[in-house]
């Protein structure tokens, strides 16, 4: 029987959990329900009560580190947080999302409290009695099962990795767990954020379709030119009229160093595949790309996957693409916008 704590923090609003933190939750009621365990709810912020309403359901215990000085992201405060709670708890697994905040906090928590832990789990199971996890290695090309007798285990798990828990909301009982911080402690602080204006903004983790560009949009065209500017041009009036993510193959994000035309928007933070992200949209599209095994081990959370090339022969052709476009894709994108647009206009 496994005595199972689900931690989290609030985001960045303070006033609710991040959307990773309810596919989590659904993880880890999954595996006390398995394990016939015990189930207990940690949270970390400002003010937890209405986000600990919000999954009352889920488990018959809450517990909660709270105060202004936990509502920003710092490790000595965090850390503080989530050893106090898992102290109170005496846990043999903790699961929680694999947020940055948690990537630096809680491997120094595993440390105090004599456990272990292990970050990017994508599944969480029972195996004849035993509990595993499961994670990716080598740029995803390598898929690892692992078990650990020390205690407590922390999981971060991915998001897009389980269905998120849906329960009815309550009014949650929080037992307050206190927390006496030193001076030094306190001595980060957020000042505030710097971000892109959300239209310049590419990388968009919760969009429903991630789109990918591949090399060929800077290579020449039918009349023996290059188009870069009509590339761009066409790649944000997409990004910003359907709301996509943008993604970009290796060849595409490596040309800045090679002297070649370039996407000015396009950076290593949007490579797939290779030693790129492997992002988790429910569906992708692929515009000249060549579609090859490094690129395609970047889609491999993808559940549908579309391809727009002028070569039938090429990878999406071979089985790897739902559906292949074999078409021009400056052709084919600016009838798509022009039908976004279209679709805008009338609503």
């Amino acid at each position: 029987m496994q005595n199972i704590l689900f931690l989290a923090h609030l985001d960045e609003s303070g006033a609710a959990l991040p959307k990773a933190a309810y596919e989590v939750l659904g993880s880890a009621a999954e595996l006390a329900q398995q394990t016939g365990g015990t189930l207990t709810i940690g949270l970390i912020g400002e003010n937890v009560q209405p986000a600990a309403d919000s999954i009352a359901s889920a488990a018959a215990r809450s517990l909660a580190v709270t105060g202004t000085n936990f509502s920003q992201a710092r490790y000595a405060t965090d850390a503080a947080a989530a050893e106090a709670i898992c102290r109170a708890v005496s846990p043999q697994v903790v699961i929680a999302p694999n947020t940055s905040r948690f990537q630096r906090a809680l491997p120094g928590v595993a440390h105090r409290l004599g456990g272990r832990v292990d970050t990017h789990i994508t599944t969480v199971a029972v195996n004849e009695k035993s509990l595993t996890a499961t994670r990716w290695f080598y740029r995803q090309r390598v898929e690892a099962v692992i078990a650990r007798e020390a205690s407590p285990w922390i999981l971060l798990l991915d998001s897009g990795c389980h269905a998120a828990w849906q329960g009815a909301p309550g009014t949650a009982k929080v037992e307050a767990v206190a927390v006496t911080l030193p001076a030094e402690a306190k001595r980060t602080t957020v000042t505030g954020v710097r971000a892109p204006k959300s239209d310049a903004q590419t990388i968009r983790p919760d969009a429903e379709l991630l789109f990918v560009a591949g090399a060929g949009w800077t290579k020449k065209q039918p009349d023996g030119k290059a188009h870069p500017e009509e590339a761009e041009s066409l790649i944000l009036g997409f990004l910003r009229t359907s709301g996509a993510s943008l993604g970009g193959s290796k060849s595409l994000v490596d040309q800045s160093g090679e002297q070649q035309a370039v996407l000015g928007f396009m950076t290593h933070l949007n490579q797939v595949g290779q030693t790129g992200s492997t992002p988790r949209h429910p569906k992708g599209l692929a515009t000249c790309c060549h579609g090859e095994e490094p690129h395609v081990v970047g889609w491999r959370f993808i559940n549908e996957r579309r391809a727009v090339n002028l070569d039938p022969n090429c990878g999406w052709a071979r089985g790897k693409a739902d559906v292949l476009y074999v078409a021009n894709a400056f052709e084919v994108m600016a009838k798509v916008n022009a039908l976004l647009a279209q679709k805008g206009a009338a609503k």
